[in-house]
């Protein structure tokens, strides 16, 4: 299980939404001295917060600092989804326009429009799938406060 720390910023039924703060991996990179992302992660730039939707049978408030976690085999087959498909189709359609004897600017075009509609079908996947609950994030605990 992938675990991510936030703070809940609104309740749902069954669950709530809770804001990260989006990292970066440079800080445990051997060349992040050497390397312009290194750079731009230590003044601060692309430090975004993110708003994540996760299921949650715990009772919490608006504030709580909680643990959200996502299954690592979903974020692998999700990952694989919306990277390799659209990529897959640009090449085949590349290839089959090219093996169909066409110009160059028409095997561009076939390329462009098999990334589009492999594009298509990954956004048609995530419509269908975005409420099935073995999807979605969860809380996995609350953290408690320190005492003032």
């Amino acid at each position: 299980m992938i675990e991510e720390q936030g703070r809940v910023v609104a309740l749902e039924p069954g669950a709530v939404w809770v804001e990260t703060l989006r990292r970066s991996t440079c800080s445990s990179c051997s060349a992040n001295a050497a390397c312009g992302q290194g750079v731009m992660e230590r003044l601060g730039v692309g430090r975004e917060r993110g708003h994540v939707r996760a299921l949650s049978t715990l009772h919490l408030n608006v504030g709580d600092a909680v643990v959200i976690g996502v299954r690592e085999e979903l974020l692998v087959r999700s990952s694989l989804l919306v990277y390799l498909l659209p990529l897959l189709g640009l090449m085949a359609a590349a290839l089959a326009a090219d093996a169909a004897g066409l110009s160059e600017p028409l095997c561009i075009l076939s390329g462009l429009a098999g990334l589009c509609v492999s594009w298509l079908l990954v956004r048609w996947r995530a419509s269908r799938v975005a409420d099935d609950p073995q999807l979605q994030p969860v809380v996995l605990r609350a953290l408690l406060a320190a005492s003032p």
